[in-house]
């Protein structure tokens, strides 16, 4: 599944979403094409090649999550992004790091299983409009069989053209009939390889219930039904395996917060644990799921981490070893807002136009306008905390705040203009000690 782009094609789609940071873009495009290349090896060489893991340095707010997520959707890839943080060494309550395998196999699950229901959707529905049908001409209610099939058609095409939808009829729904409880435990079922689900779902007889539903949404349950009839789940589990193995990316974020030193005590003791279990996720072992074993030897493992207190050189060495690809995030300038302002398709300015047409109001900003966002940004990101782009969403929060509270009904029309700037947030940019707590 994974798509035959050159990594100058990877990196220019890249470009519709991020501004800049060109050696970032650089080193996953490769990474991306590397695993293309593998996987057309023939003999056993195939195996022996295991994807360069990267390190992305930076602050936050610079598009080093964005450039993982955006990858992933470009190459079709089974994505999860994680922090750090939240993992704890095993021994420890909380959630340990092979979970973020486990979870990443739930997501080629899903992304499988939604590509098969596409595939069976026509049928899907064809079984549904029959299943209505049976319901609207009850086999009895008609002696002659060929009337039946002419009403039956004449209803057919009064289903799909939808003149049917209000009508109800009654329909039988199954009711789970499972248990509800919690399970406190170190260790999950999952861990296990256990479902409780499944478990029950074979012990306690299913239960069904007649409920009355309008013929728009019996099509509606009964296309859902029959798709997951017509879904083998078998070959979906093997296939979001193998996509796994093959394609999947873990981002692991914040991996700088895992970084302590040995006089380290209290709950941060763990951390020094969470490195050394990443070791063999990273470079490559078994983990035991629900379905069966996945090896990440061949999954494509992005760390991120802005190392303001440490440095990447304070990691453990294996895991350093395990990250070769090391790529130092460019800080965000005046002029990378302005871009970031104008050029990405999901600019924040376009995004606030699309909100507000919703109202019947044109939203528009002026070149000036969008300069001085830009100044004020990186003015406030230089004197308070650097949090890179995210400025940009609290400063055009607080612009459009009025605008957005207000819904002006007599103007259809608004122009965002350096005075609107200059009015709404000066008092913040001069005091200092209010900046910090508003912008």
């Amino acid at each position: 599944m994974t798509i035959n782009l050159l990594p100058r094609q990877i990196v220019e789609a890249l470009d519709n979403f991020i501004v800049g940071q060109k050696k970032a873009k650089k080193a996953v495009a490769v990474a991306i094409r590397n695993r293309w290349r593998r996987l057309r090896v023939t003999g056993r060489m195939q195996d022996e090649i295991t994807p360069n893991n990267i390190l992305l340095i930076g602050p936050t707010g610079v598009g080093k999550t964005e450039i993982a997520r955006r990858l992933a959707d470009l190459v079709g890839a089974p994505f999860i992004k994680v922090e750090a943080s939240k993992f704890t060494e095993v021994g420890y309550v909380g959630r340990d790091v092979e979970t973020m395998v486990r979870d990443l196999l739930e997501i080629a699950i899903n992304m499988i299983k939604s590509e098969k229901t596409l595939r069976v959707e026509l049928q899907a529905r064809e079984n549904a409009y029959n299943r209505v049908l049976d319901k609207l001409i009850p086999s009895s209610n008609v002696e002659n069989e060929e009337r039946r099939q002419h009403t039956r058609e004449r209803l057919r095409e009064k289903l799909i053209k939808g003149e049917l939808d209000l009508r109800e009829i009654e329909i039988e729904q199954q009711v789970s009939s499972k248990p509800s409880f919690e399970i406190f435990s170190n260790q999950g079922m999952e861990e296990m390889g256990v479902s409780l689900g499944s478990i029950f779902d074979n012990i306690m007889p299913k239960k069904t219930k007649i409920t009355k539903k309008t013929v728009a949404q019996a099509i509606a349950y009964f296309t859902q039904e029959e798709s997951q009839k017509l879904v083998d789940m078998e070959s979906v589990i093997e296939e979001a395996k193998e996509l796994t193995q093959h394609s999947g990316i873990i981002f692991i974020d914040e991996i700088d917060k895992v970084v302590g030193s040995s006089t380290d005590h209290g709950p941060d003791v763990s951390r020094g644990g969470v490195q050394r279990d990443l070791l063999p996720i990273i470079e490559g072992c078994s983990v035991t799921t629900k379905y069966g074993m996945i090896n990440t030897k061949h999954i494509l493992f992005i760390a991120a981490g802005a190392f303001h207190i440490n440095k990447p050189s304070d990691l453990l060495p294996e895991l350093q070893g395990r990250l070769p690809i090391r790529v130092e995030m460019d800080s965000l300038s005046e002029d990378d807002f302005i871009r970031i302002l104008n050029e990405p398709e999901n600019a924040l300015t376009k995004q606030y136009k699309e909100l507000l047409l919703t109202e019947g109001i044109e939203l528009e900003f002026e070149e000036d306008a969008i300069r001085e966002i830009a100044k004020i940004a990186a003015q406030v990101n230089r004197e308070v905390e650097n949090i890179g782009a995210r400025r940009l969403q609290t400063i055009l929060a607080k612009v459009l705040e009025p605008i957005l509270f207000e819904i002006p009904k007599d103007n259809d029309r608004i122009v965002i203009t350096k005075n609107c700037i200059d009015k709404t947030l000066s008092d913040f940019v001069i005091n200092k000690d209010l900046s910090r707590y508003i912008l």
